[in-house]
C-alpha cells in the first residue's frame, strides 16, 4: 500500500513538471531586417517565424490575453496585428511616418510615430549643431497614436515631442509618460484628453532621453539618459529626485517584478546593469553582446531574454546567478522581445 502510493505521489509530481515545463510560455522578437520570431521559453528554441507584412518591425506589444501581437513596421508606416494562434497577420492598421515604439493596455495599442525623425545611430561628436538643423528643417513633433484593438482602428492621438522614444503608464492608467530625444524632455499627458500635464527637461542632467519605467508600486519612475551615461529618478509626483551613474550609453531599463532591482540595457559597454532599486547602488556588471536595447524577463522572473541585435541573438540571463546561462541565435538584427504570459521588461509589464 505504501508502495503503491509513492509510485503515485512520483506519477503525480512528473505530470506537474510536465506540465510546467509545457506551460512556460512563448517570447516575440521583432528583427529590423525580418520579422518576428517565436521562441519557445521550455526549451529556448525557435519555434516559428512571422511574416510582418513590412519592412523595419521594431516596437511590439501583446494584448491582455496574449492573443493579439502588434507589431510596428516602419517602412509601410503601419502596425500589423498579428493572431498568436495563427502566426498570421490579420488586419494593418496605418498609424504615420516612422511607428517605432508599442505599448498595449486594455484594448488600446499606443505607437509613437516620428515625423521628423531622422532615424540611425547618435550623431559623431561635433555633428550635433547639423543634426539640430536638420530637424528644425522639419521639426514636427512625434505622435502617440491610439488604436482600439477591438475596432481595428486609430482612434486619435497625443502630440508628444521631437522624436518619442519610450512609452510608459501611470499605476492608475490616467496618465501617460513619453521620453522625448530630440529636445531632451520627459512629458506627462492625461491619456482621457490629451493634455500636456508636465514637461522636465532633462538636458541639466543627461541627453537623449530614452527607456522609460514605472516602479511596480507607482511611486517612482527612473529614464535612461543615452547621453548622460545616466539614468534620471522621478517620484510619483514627476519631480527629478536623484541621477544615477551608468555604463556608456544606457537605453531600455527595467524594476523587476518584486521591485527591488533595476536592471539598464548599456548599449556602448555591452553589459546589463543591475542597481538595488532603493539606494541606487550597483550591484552587477553583466557582459553582454553588440547592440542591446531591449529586454525581458521571462514569465517565472528566473531569466532575462537581452535582444542584441549586432550579435544576432538573445542573450538568456539567469537573474539568481547574474550569468549568461546561453544565447539563442535569432538573425537579421533583433530590436524587441516580450514574452506571454506577459512580464516585466523595458517593452512590457505584467
Amino acid at each position: 500500500m505504501l508502495l503503491r502510493r509513492f509510485y503515485w505521489m512520483m506519477a503525480l509530481g512528473m505530470l506537474a513538471s510536465t506540465q510546467a515545463h509545457a506551460d512556460a510560455g512563448k517570447a516575440y522578437v521583432t528583427s529590423q531586417d525580418a520579422g518576428v520570431t517565436v521562441l519557445d521559453l521550455a526549451t529556448m528554441k525557435a519555434t516559428g517565424n512571422i511574416d510582418v507584412k513590412g519592412a523595419g518591425p521594431r516596437g511590439l506589444g501583446i494584448s491582455e490575453d496574449g492573443k493579439l501581437l502588434i507589431v510596428a513596421t516602419r517602412e509601410n508606416g503601419s502596425v500589423s496585428v498579428i493572431d498568436t494562434a495563427t502566426q498570421q497577420v490579420i488586419k494593418q492598421i496605418t498609424i504615420g511616418k516612422n511607428p517605432e515604439f508599442v505599448r498595449v493596455k486594455g484594448q488600446y495599442a499606443f505607437v509613437s510615430y516620428e515625423p521628423s525623425s531622422k532615424g540611425g545611430p547618435p550623431p559623431k561628436p561635433g555633428t550635433e549643431a547639423k543634426e539640430e538643423k536638420d530637424d528644425d528643417d522639419d521639426n514636427e513633433t512625434a505622435r502617440i497614436g491610439i488604436v482600439d484593438l477591438k475596432r481595428g482602428k486609430k482612434v486619435r492621438e497625443i502630440i508628444g515631442g521631437p522624436e518619442t522614444e519610450g512609452i510608459e503608464f501611470s499605476k492608475d492608467g490616467k496618465l501617460l509618460i513619453i521620453t522625448n530625444e530630440a529636445d531632451n524632455t520627459i512629458t506627462v499627458h492625461n491619456i482621457k484628453s490629451g493634455k500636456l500635464i508636465k514637461k522636465i527637461d532633462t538636458h541639466s542632467y543627461g541627453d537623449r532621453p530614452r527607456g522609460i519605467k514605472a516602479s511596480p508600486d507607482g511611486q517612482t519612475y527612473v529614464a535612461t539618459l543615452e547621453y548622460g551615461n545616466k539614468f534620471i529618478v522621478l517620484d510619483a509626483s514627476f519631480k527629478v529626485v536623484k541621477t544615477v551613474d551608468t555604463a556608456a550609453t544606457p537605453y531600455g531599463i527595467s524594476f523587476d517584478k518584486a521591485g527591488k532591482h533595476i536592471y539598464v540595457a548599456s548599449n556602448k559597454d555591452k553589459l546589463l546593469q543591475v542597481f538595488d532599486a532603493q539606494t541606487y547602488a550597483k550591484l552587477n556588471d553583466i557582459p553582454t553582446g553588440n547592440r542591446c536595447w531591449h529586454f525581458s524577463f521571462t514569465p517565472d522572473d528566473k531569466e532575462i531574454l537581452l535582444a542584441c541585435g549586432k550579435s544576432d541573438a538573445i542573450f538568456v540571463i539567469d537573474v539568481e546567478t547574474a550569468q549568461v546561462k546561453q544565447q539563442v541565435e535569432v538573425k537579421n538584427m533583433p530590436w524587441g522581445v516580450v514574452t506571454f504570459p506577459k512580464a516585466m521588461g523595458s517593452l512590457d509589464n505584467p
